[in-house]
């Protein structure tokens, strides 16, 4: 079963435990994935996209 929620910045953010200028600050560095969608300029990402980077990321770690 796939997720196709489409996440902003502020939902990636909550996900992962960061502000949200620390999520764009990722997308600016090249840390984050392409989004998957563009709807007037912003960019989203679906919550599968999403979490399979989060897993993958370095400095990942179970709490």
């Amino acid at each position: 079963m796939t997720d196709r929620r489409l996440w902003s910045y502020k939902d990636i953010a909550a996900h992962i435990g960061v502000q949200p200028d620390t999520v764009r600050s990722y997308r600016k560095h090249g840390l984050l994935p392409p989004p998957d969608h563009m709807e007037s300029g912003k960019p989203y990402w679906y919550a599968d996209t999403v979490r399979a980077w989060a897993a993958s990321r370095p400095g990942n770690r179970r709490r």
